[in-house]
């Protein structure tokens, strides 16, 4: 469990935008640890978690791109029933708000990375690290 960098990157709503944007990332040799999109009438946002943020923020500036970072969690658990609920009954009772989360896990996967944005990381870090195995 870690507080990370998370990327929100604005683009055009198009064919081709995000595969650009994959592809400027692997020519820099930086890895996607997450990622997650939501989109409007014209454009989307891009959430990701990368290897080295600081300098994809660069490559995307290059590009002219509006990117904004943010601290979120990146919670490793178990892929089982119940997990989710133990982690976010844990961050309700340090009365910790969840703003919005994304993971996924192969079904046959005994873990998954779920990442959590907050309003107070390292609140939810210590909730999270005080409690029992999630």
């Amino acid at each position: 469990m870690e507080i990370a960098k998370q990327l929100a990157i604005f683009l055009d709503n198009r064919p081709g935008t995000l595969t650009r944007v994959c592809q400027a990332l692997a020519q820099a040799r930086i890895n996607i640890l997450a990622i997650a999109t939501s989109d409007t009438i014209d454009h989307s946002v891009v959430r990701m978690v990368v290897s080295d943020p600081q300098r994809a923020v660069e490559i995307f500036e290059e590009y002219g791109a509006l990117v904004v970072d943010d601290e979120v969690l990146l919670v490793e658990g178990d892929n089982k029933a119940g997990s989710l609920a133990s982690i976010t009954g844990r961050l309700a009772k340090a009365k910790v708000n969840i703003e919005y989360l994304y993971c996924a896990t192969p079904p046959g996967s005994r873990k998954g990375l779920l990442v959590l944005r907050v309003d107070n990381a390292r609140k939810a870090l210590k909730a999270l690290n005080c409690g029992t195995g999630a």
